[in-house]
């Protein structure tokens, strides 16, 4: 091969390996997915959502924290989550 074949060969080949590597930005229904599942987890009880179920085996309904005024509040679905907190998670992450 001669040089310039090489060289464009080389480039081709270092393209195609930056464009597999290259993480494409999550859309904004997976942040909310991921600001949901983040929210759940830092949730210290049993119960943080209706649809989770307790140490006992049964869904937790109206005894969520979710549920129930005051006290935690829980991120449980994607209409509590706001553009601001999908926008302030972006930031964070640098997406």
């Amino acid at each position: 091969m001669k040089w310039p074949i090489r060289l464009a060969v080389l480039l081709l080949a270092l393209g195609i390996a930056a464009a597999q590597t290259t993480k494409a930005p999550k859309t904004d229904a997976e942040i909310r997915q991921e600001i949901i599942k983040q929210s759940i987890a830092s949730y210290k009880g049993s119960c943080p959502c209706p649809y989770s179920v307790d140490r006992a085996g049964r869904m937790c309904g109206r005894r969520s924290a979710y549920s129930r005024p005051g006290g935690a509040s829980p991120i449980c679905y994607e209409k509590d989550v706001t553009q601001k907190k999908v926008d302030d998670y972006r930031k964070r992450t640098k997406q």
